[in-house]
């Protein structure tokens, strides 16, 4: 078995508690037989994996379990697990939607939407910038309300919007000098780009956003209900 394999078993099966201190590279060289630039390179992956993290001098350590998310309301899946959910505003605007934004929420030339650029936290650990779209008619008055916690929440209470479905497409990314220090992670980390679409029960899209997640800190839950006539062609 490899360093890296090893690791991640040990971490799996909770051998290894977070923020347990890892052996050395000398001492895992020895352990395992191999070199020490083997070692460091196992460390080095295991690093860009998001299972351990480095704090020199003092070495290197099993880092925090991701938290693991559906697509939905971030407070929302936060609260679920038990965890404290925040949002820190940045800035909020009306401004007239680009042409990529008109066609995301199926506006017209000239209409406006309420953009949120929100920094988001788990007990207080930032994991995302979420920059959400909103379409003003629908949303009059959003931005004289103090911060807001779930922009879902607020559709729905506020302006009584019944949300029914929420996609989302998921790429991997390298982060950009400004979003790392704002996540609090050395430049060109590896990120998470998340472009979602949420729609009432009309069909309509009424809200839209661009969220980019620490990729060593989230990870995302798929699941798919499969009908028998789609098993059938298997």
């Amino acid at each position: 078995m490899t360093i890296a394999e090893d690791v991640r078993d040990r971490i799996a099966t909770e051998q290894l508690a977070p923020h347990t201190s890892l052996p050395s590279e000398r001492e895992l060289a020895e352990l395992h037989g191999v070199s020490r630039m083997t070692a460091r390179q196992a460390l080095a992956l295991l690093e860009s994996e998001g299972l351990v993290y480095r704090n020199p001098p003092r070495g290197t350590f099993v880092a925090e379990p991701r938290v693991r998310f559906h697509v939905g309301s971030f407070s929302e899946e936060v609260a679920r697990m038990g965890r404290r959910p925040a949002a820190r505003q940045l800035w909020a605007e009306h401004q007239l939607a680009t042409p990529a934004v008109r066609l995301a929420l199926s506006l017209a030339e000239g209409a406006a939407v309420h953009v949120f650029h929100r920094l988001r936290t788990v007990d207080d650990v930032p994991f995302a910038l979420e920059t959400t779209y909103m379409p003003a008619d629908l949303t009059p008055g959003i931005l004289d309300e103090p911060e807001q916690g779930s922009l879902w929440a607020a559709l729905r209470t506020r302006y009584g919007v019944e949300l029914t479905r929420s996609t989302a497409v998921l790429e991997s990314i390298v982060l950009d000098d400004a979003s790392s220090m704002q996540l609090g992670v050395r430049a060109g980390s590896a990120g998470t780009l998340l472009t979602r679409r949420t729609v009432d029960s009309g069909g309509r899209c009424v809200e839209y956003g661009h969220d980019i997640y620490r990729a060593d800190r989230a990870a995302f839950e798929v699941t798919e209900v499969l009908q028998t006539h789609r098993l059938s062609g298997v």
